[in-house]
């Protein structure tokens, strides 16, 4: 998917963010606070925020913040939100939307850029809702683009969106790929930590903890996605995501282990040639990029300091151990649907993995079974959001039938 060059960055870039008291709506926010223009006009301007409703207080306090115009809540007391706002700043009063369909509510309003930084398949209608609108999306959701697939792809190109991902290791290959054309391009190699369990064996896995399975060596994320990364389902869902973003074939998509996270993504060339994309690992640059794209916004992170010795390693993924990129490989190679229910089953293992239902290693294998059950589905040109859902569904029933006899 080609990315271009769009806006007029001499006026502040109006931004909706979806997830604002996530982990990635925290650093957009802390991005925009920071970001001005070299005359001192602020860069960016929120007009939308959108949580789920956990975190009223919070949620308050950046709308207060950033004098949104807009504010949504999926779930929580819409009333409680608007007293709480009140008694911060009596004189501010947005618009609040509450219910499921807030977050796609508000991603079709009028903006610049939306930040999609919702966690998890829920996220694929205000996907839909933002590129239909025309709107330049930022995509850290993931899970929206590889469920939807086809689909996406399609909202984007019917209605001109301009769709910029922000997942560090695709926000690394878009920019390695300004190096060349798209016919010069040989490979795409996705770089991963290794998670927590970096080079533990297969059978040493089977007792892995919750508490364990949270501790990322590298990143601070969220339940899902951190346990998504001890797990590699993570990077299997990035490898996906690759391919639909870049239009690269599955099997021209590589992953490698680099445990120190500097090394976010590279791209090989035809000619021999290896573009990478290096910082610490600082999810405020990716961010910022997609908020700003095609340009960068200055000290949005740290850079790497070149005074000091460091050392950098590449391993071979232990395919063995972690068969998660794999099983994610083949049912991209399935296509329609099945994306779809890798995903589901696996955010249903990963619930139940922290419940004390299944066993670590029972997550992957809980996701291939459904997998293994699945019939062809619907064929990626004839995607709909109905039939996502549908299948969506049905993985999510099997896997807590599935679930129930093993306990």
């Amino acid at each position: 998917m080609h990315l271009e060059i769009i806006g007029d960055a001499s006026q502040p870039r109006r931004v909706t963010i979806l997830g604002s008291t996530g982990s990635i709506g925290t650093q957009a926010l802390d991005v925009i606070e920071r970001a001005f223009h070299e005359d001192g006009a602020p860069r960016f301007l929120v007009t939308a925020l959108s949580a789920g409703g956990g975190k009223l207080e919070l949620l308050a306090r950046q709308a207060v913040a950033t004098r949104a115009a807009v504010i949504g809540i999926a779930t929580g007391d819409p009333e409680e939100l608007r007293a709480i706002i009140h008694q911060l700043a009596p004189g501010y009063q947005p618009q609040i939307e509450a219910g499921p369909n807030a977050a796609a509510l508000i991603a079709a309003l009028p903006t610049d850029v939306v930040l999609n930084g919702v966690t998890g398949s829920i996220g694929l209608a205000p996907t839909l809702a933002a590129l239909q609108a025309g709107t330049t999306l930022a995509l850290a959701n993931k899970e929206s683009l590889i469920v939807g697939g086809q689909l996406v792809k399609d909202a984007a190109r019917e209605h001109g969106a301009q769709l910029v991902p922000v997942d560090s290791e695709h926000s690394a290959i878009a920019q390695a790929l300004r190096s060349g054309t798209p016919e010069e391009v040989d490979r795409l190699i996705l770089t991963a930590s290794g998670g927590p369990f970096r080079g533990w064996q297969r059978s040493e896995l089977q007792g892995v903890t919750p508490a364990q399975a949270l501790k990322h060596p590298t990143w601070d994320m969220g339940l899902m996605v951190t346990t998504n990364s001890a797990t590699l389902v993570n990077k299997g869902l990035e490898l996906i995501e690759a391919h639909l973003l870049f239009d690269v074939p599955l099997d021209r998509i590589d992953v490698v282990v680099h445990p120190q996270s500097v090394v976010h993504s590279m791209v090989q060339f035809i000619d021999g040639s290896t573009i990478a994309q290096a910082s610490p690992p600082d999810m405020r640059l990716p961010i910022a990029l997609g908020l700003a794209w095609p340009e960068r916004v200055r000290g949005a992170a740290q850079p790497c300091d070149w005074s000091k010795a460091t050392e950098w390693t590449f391993e071979p993924l232990d395919s063995e151990a972690f068969p998660a990129v794999e099983l994610a490989r083949d049912a991209a190679k399935q296509g329609g649907t099945h994306p779809a229910v890798f995903n589901a089953a696996n955010e249903e293992a990963v619930t139940a993995f922290h419940q004390g239902r299944v066993d670590f290693l029972g997550i992957v294998n809980l996701v291939e079974a459904v997998l293994s059950e699945h019939s062809a589905g619907a064929s990626a040109e004839g995607l709909t959001l109905d039939a996502v859902l549908n299948a969506e569904n049905w993985a999510r029933l099997r896997a807590q039938e599935r679930l129930a006899k093993q306990n």
